[in-house]
């Protein structure tokens, strides 16, 4: 067994930086981060910024166009829903968005730059989202990109790299090499290794050797105080051109902070990054507090827009399939009671009658938010191939049909509130089952993790909307998030 604390007592302590230091340093610069986010659940680390599901050049309009709390966002978060497509499609998709991005802030003369987010457990279209960006960024003389920087560590949802190796938190203490977790068999984006640098030549294919990999590692992070560890950082970095594969330690939101001022450094002398990242970067390149949990007051607050003839229940939609997410789905169905429980069915999806099982459960379902809550969730048994072609078709089709019943729900009986479980669940529930187009993220629901957002516009505008990834909390957290929401709980 790994114990976090014996590992981490061979190096420094975490060095004390408020965010409100690298918020200085940020602002002077006049940039906004434009986050390719391939599921929704990056959000979950921020607060009070914008949220796309389209990425027309009108959209970027908006954005630069629109200002919280009398400001211009430091970072807007753009939907590309990109680990549900095969990698043709998602190239296709990442280009698309850069180009339209960059038309939108030439003409707002806002400078940008580029996030990849993805999963902090390294499932995703790695190196091919960076490298279409990359790529894209100088067909449209926008520059050269000197380096990607990875950065899977989530610590709030217990994600950590300590030297150069990528771990889960499990029990008593303990870490996993990420490698040895399910999220590692995922059937279309599995890997074997654990060390960062190994996992970007396996993903490579060889193309970039581990070898080429620039580590910043905590003793280089934590040099006794931030302006020391951000020259450290910058020197570290200095070398680095032609997209030079960075990969970054971080424990804690403290050396996230420090990573961001030495960036902030290395961009000031020149350099130009590509971020390849998990949730809580973005939060500390920014230079953004840790949001506290939203309260129910905060989220039905008293100017919020209720959609005409809405349900007194709210709807828990649970399309994940990772162990976690069926645990909480257990805790909560035990514990609440008084919420209807739908399935649907993924064997009567892939036969001849899909069509009118999806009737049926949309019946039930607006019946029953009538009176509460209703838990509505896909059967259990996942449904998969060994070719990975093959499972995301048929993880479509029951998206698909997830999206089915929230937009004719939503068309029927608008609920007290949306819950989506899994991410490409949530993405899906967003921009077509609830047909977001923009969004403000307004905070998390719980410490660090699942985010809520406020449609502002379409037919779901002021339906409180929960983005809850599959992988993240304990046993009782999805029970204690619609808790928060439910008055029949």
């Amino acid at each position: 067994m790994i114990l976090e604390s014996e590992l981490l007592a061979a190096y420094p302590a975490e060095v004390n930086v408020p965010a409100e230091l690298v918020s200085a340093k940020v602002a002077a610069s006049n940039r906004v981060l434009i986050v390719l986010d391939d599921d929704p659940t990056g959000t979950q680390s921020v607060a009070g910024l914008p949220v796309l599901t389209r990425w027309d050049v009108a959209d970027f309009d908006w954005v630069f166009g629109h200002r919280i709390d009398g400001a211009l966002a430091k970072a807007v978060y753009v939907l590309t829903n990109t680990r549900s497509l095969d990698p043709a499609e998602a190239q296709a998709r990442n280009q698309e968005i850069v180009v339209n991005a960059l038309t939108s802030a030439r003409a707002a003369g806002i400078s940008v730059g580029f996030v990849s987010r993805s999963d902090s457990t390294l499932r995703g279209h790695f190196p091919l989202e960076p490298d279409t960006i990359a790529a894209t960024l100088s067909a449209e003389n926008a520059g050269s990109v000197d380096g990607v920087v990875i950065v899977p560590a989530f610590p709030d949802a217990g994600r950590i790299t300590i030297g150069g190796v990528h771990y889960t938190r499990g029990e008593h203490g303990s870490l996993i090499p990420v490698a040895d977790t399910e999220f590692a068999k995922d059937a279309s984006f599995g890997f074997s290794h654990s060390s960062l640098a190994d996992y970007v030549e396996e993903k490579s294919h060889g193309r970039i050797p581990a070898a080429r990999v620039i580590t910043l590692d905590l003793p280089l992070i934590r040099r006794g105080t931030p302006e020391a560890g951000a020259m450290a950082i910058a020197d570290a970095l200095d070398p680095a051109t032609e997209s030079t594969p960075i990969v970054v330690d971080a424990v804690t939101e403290n050396d996230l902070r420090v990573l961001a001022l030495g960036l902030e450094e290395s961009e000031r002398r020149g350099k130009s990054f590509i971020y390849r990242v998990g949730p809580p970067f973005v939060r500390a390149r920014i230079g953004q507090e840790i949001h506290a949990p939203l309260a129910t007051e905060e989220i039905f607050h008293a100017n919020r827009t209720v959609p005409a003839g809405s349900a007194r229940g709210g709807l828990i939609v649970v399309g994940s399939h990772v162990g976690v997410t069926t645990r909480q789905l257990k805790a909560l169905t035990e514990e609440h009671g008084s919420a209807r429980i739908v399935e649907i069915d993924v064997e009567k999806l892939l036969s001849d009658d899909g069509a009118s099982h999806v009737s049926d459960v949309v019946r039930d379902i607006a019946r029953a938010l009538a009176t509460g809550d209703v838990i509505v969730h896909t059967s259990r048994l996942l449904i998969k191939s060994d070719d990975a072609a093959a499972s995301l078709k048929i993880a479509r089709t029951v998206s698909a049909a997830v999206v089915d019943v929230v937009n004719q729900t939503l068309k029927s009986t608008p609920p007290r509130f949306v819950i989506a479980k899994g991410g490409i669940t949530s993405s899906d529930v967003a921009a077509h089952g609830l047909e977001i187009r923009h969004a403000i993220v307004r905070g998390p629901m719980l410490p660090g993790i699942v985010s809520l957002w406020e449609p502002v516009d379409g037919p779901a505008a002021g339906i409180p909307y929960i983005v809850f990834a599959g992988n993240v909390g304990d046993d009782q957290s999805l029970a204690a998030v619609t808790r928060k929401l439910s008055d029949t709980f």
